[in-house]
């Protein structure tokens, strides 16, 4: 892995996969979205991960115009590296779930190294009533249902990218997804430095033991050396015991309301500035010091906030 002293801090906003009644602190709205992104940057994130939603009934949109309701204002107040995902939620098609990575030119998109299992029907005990019709049925069919990411989907929001100067933010949810990053590296469709984020805990991908950490660590070193950062993302639970196992490694950091609505045991967090603040002061404690977004830029090899589509 690359080396640099400094720990990237990612916060992922507002996610497709959760729905709003989990928290209501969930930002939905664009507004929301935008005050989430800015406090976040604020508490020390060089990157903020956007999804979108519709301001109606919070289900998930790949629309670009509504990510041009915030992502200027996000832009205006910050100097944060925003990151668009092609991600969207399973339901979509490859073409829809590419457009605001494509259209809107971000510094950094996020992209899914394979298709897998994406279980999120185990949390359907824990909630009673329901906001929205659509949010119970969504979470019971994900017991059979696919979030596609084929080798040709990949390419095609590869090549389809290719002439934005657009990074990807590559997430991999298990070993068999650092070889496929491997694969299209030698074909030259990603560019090294390669910005790697382990996924950890979600059923369907690897799960979240230190072993599984180290794992998935030991093998982007040996395919990767020092071409590329590494960075963690512990879902529910798991966030911040990973997201510090990263660091001690020498690796980044992933947090934010998308991959867990809490900030400790049975409390939830009111803001993704609260998780920043949170995985902020346990870096420092330990002697760690946090990339501003110009750092996070440098380390990427970014082309700039002023090379961007909004």
């Amino acid at each position: 892995m690359a080396a640099s002293n400094k720990v990237i801090i990612t916060c992922a906003v507002t996610g497709a996969i959760h729905t709003p009644t989990m928290s209501p602190y969930l930002p939905i709205t664009p507004d929301e979205i935008a005050e989430a992104a800015i406090g976040a940057a604020q508490a020390g994130a060089a990157i903020v991960h956007l999804h979108a939603r519709e301001s109606a009934d919070g289900r998930p949109t790949q629309d670009p115009a509504v990510f041009k309701q915030f992502l200027p204002k996000i832009k205006a107040a910050s100097n944060v590296v925003i990151n668009r995902t092609p991600g969207g939620a399973p339901t979509m098609t490859i073409v829809d779930r590419l457009q605001p990575a494509l259209q809107l030119k971000p510094e950094v998109a996020s992209l899914n190294m394979g298709s897998m299992n994406f279980g999120l029907y185990e949390m359907l005990p824990r909630y009673k009533e329901w906001k929205y019709d659509w949010e119970q049925p969504y979470l019971a069919g994900s017991d059979d249902r696919i979030f596609k990411n084929t080798f040709k989907d990949i390419a095609y929001i590869l090549q389809s990218c290719s002439e934005n100067d657009t990074r990807f933010e590559i997430e991999c949810y298990d070993i068999g997804h650092l070889y496929v990053a491997a694969h299209f590296l030698d074909r030259g469709l990603v560019k090294a430095p390669l910005f790697i984020q382990s996924v950890f805990g979600l059923r369907g991908g690897i799960g979240p033991h230190p072993e599984d950490v180290m794992h998935m660590r030991r093998t982007a070193d040996r395919l990767f050396g020092d071409q590329y950062q590494w960075s963690v993302l512990g879902a529910g639970r798991n966030q911040m015991y990973i997201a510090s196992m990263s660091a001690v490694l020498g690796g980044n950091v992933r947090v934010g309301l998308e991959d867990s609505l809490w900030i400790g045991k049975g409390k939830l967090a009111q803001t993704n500035a609260d998780q920043v603040s949170k995985i902020r002061r346990i870096l420092e404690e330990l002697g760690l010091e946090i990339a501003t977004p110009d750092d996070a830029r440098r380390i990427l090899k970014l082309k700039g906030g002023n090379n961007v589509g909004f």
